[in-house]
């Protein structure tokens, strides 16, 4: 297998990890090529337009700011940032409205007993957790916690609904099999932030000046001693002397992309452990902010079990936008439905709340389908049942001249845009032999002859 002299790594994937580890090597010396099944970059981060003002169908908050490097970036990137503390299923700290099985919102009273219960569970989960025998589950150490204090009828359905939807949107998938450590990497420090022109802002900076081909469909790598090459959907490929491969872990699961040798035995079997969630966003443009000044709306009991959690997006855009965030089995069954269909449901439950008079018909609307989409296969990954916190960075393990990078191969924060970002510069850091900082991603790229 002859290397040509213009390709030193071939980067599969134009998400933030792949292009991290692009933006890194280039300015290690290295000769790069980005390839990109999409005919957009940012993967799994997307700013849309069509509602008439930006917003992220994917990746939306910088979670903690405390230590992260995407806040750093986001100053030497020019990016505009709103603090925005609620995108880890915070239960307090901001303006939040609790509405009862009924609909009707809690009183203040009802609704501080409320969060006073979550924190006494909060206090004891840890515990239960670090005891929980393998495997048990995230829904089984609630259970746990319920039976030690004794809680029965409406204050522990309540504490397990929460639980369930805390799990469906942290890591897009059922509490039922969420290990009892899914969430351990969940506590994030400082205040999280979002983006009024839109988290694709990262992914445009990252690119500029890199070579990113579009619309080149991945479907096989194969290695030797001497290098890799890289087979596309149209039959052509493309050869180098390594290949850093960033595509979701659904896609990996899928066996989407072949590999001639098969990835090393760490690899696989933290591929087969691992689960990749759903999590999806249904906006809905009013033409009045009819909700009021709560920054979140949540709902209880069975009304709430889909449509549980919007967002005021207008603190972000300037326009009445609420956004819907649905995850796990919720996901997955609207996206089976029509959007005149999702859309209806998603005003149904608002009236429930708010009254039907004070619930216009949206003018726009944008819906997700992360599960459906084939270059993503899922929203993110997550710890299933079974799995070993430290599968995620076995995940990354080398394979020969190829290695894995992206949210599912990092062990502190998967699940997140910076745990992405960071797996990619880990990536360019083994082939250069130095360690990469995120700091050096904001330099002007070097001039580079293309390759052909």
């Amino acid at each position: 297998m002859a290397v040509p002299t213009g390709v030193d790594v071939v980067v599969v994937g134009a998400g933030v990890s792949g292009l991290a580890a692009a933006r890194a090597l280039v300015h290690g010396g290295q000769r790069v090529v980005v390839l990109e099944a999409r005919d957009r970059i940012g993967g799994r981060t997307w700013t849309d337009s069509a509602l008439g003002v930006p917003v992220d169908l994917g990746a939306s908050w910088i979670h903690g700011v405390d230590g992260n490097p995407l806040w750093a970036l986001a100053s030497s990137f020019g990016i505009d940032t709103v603090e925005f503390t609620v995108g880890s299923f915070q239960f307090d700290g901001r303006p939040i409205a609790w509405h009862g099985p009924s609909g009707t919102r809690l009183s203040p009273s009802a609704a501080s007993s409320f969060v006073a219960d979550l924190h006494t569970v909060d206090a004891a989960l840890a515990d239960v957790v670090a005891s929980a025998p393998p495997p048990s589950t995230y829904a089984a150490a609630i259970d746990t916690v319920l039976r030690s204090l004794r809680w029965d009828g409406d204050p522990a359905a309540r504490i397990r609904e929460y639980a369930a939807h805390r799990s469906e949107d942290l890591c897009g998938a059922p509490v039922t099999v969420l290990d009892a450590h899914g969430l351990d990497e969940e506590h994030v420090a400082g205040d999280e932030v979002v983006f009024p022109g839109g988290y694709g802002q990262y992914a445009a900076r990252l690119a500029d000046g890199l070579d990113v081909r579009m619309s080149a469909v991945v479907q096989s790598v194969t290695q030797s001693d001497s290098g890799v090459v890289v087979g596309l959907a149209d039959g052509s490929s493309i050869a180098a002397a390594h290949a850093v491969v960033t595509v979701p872990l659904g896609v990996l699961q899928a066996g989407d992309v072949t590999f001639d040798p098969p990835l090393s035995d760490p690899v696989t079997g933290a591929m087969g452990r691992l689960g990749m969630g759903a999590y999806d966003k249904v906006f809905l443009h009013f033409s009045t902010r009819f909700w009021g000044d709560d920054w979140v709306i949540r709902q209880q009991g069975s009304a709430g079990v889909d449509w549980h959690s919007w967002y005021d997006m207008s603190r972000v855009t300037g326009e009445p936008v609420l956004a819907a965030l649905v995850g796990g089995s919720g996901a997955r069954r609207l996206e089976t439905l029509p959007d005149a269909m999702i859309v209806e449901e998603g005003v149904a439950a608002l009236r429930r709340m708010f009254g039907a008079e004070a619930v216009p018909e949206p003018e726009a609307s944008r819906i997700t389908r992360w599960a459906e989409d084939p270059f993503a296969r899922g929203s993110y990954s997550y710890l299933h049942v079974g799995a070993s916190v430290d599968d995620h960075d076995l995940l990354g393990t080398p394979s020969g001249r190829v290695q894995l990078a992206g949210e599912a191969t990092w062990g502190d924060d998967p699940a997140t845009v910076h745990g992405a970002l960071l797996s990619g510069l880990r990536a360019a850091s083994r082939l250069l032999g130095t360690e990469v900082h995120a700091s050096s991603l904001a330099a002007p790229l070097p001039v580079v002859p293309a390759v052909s």
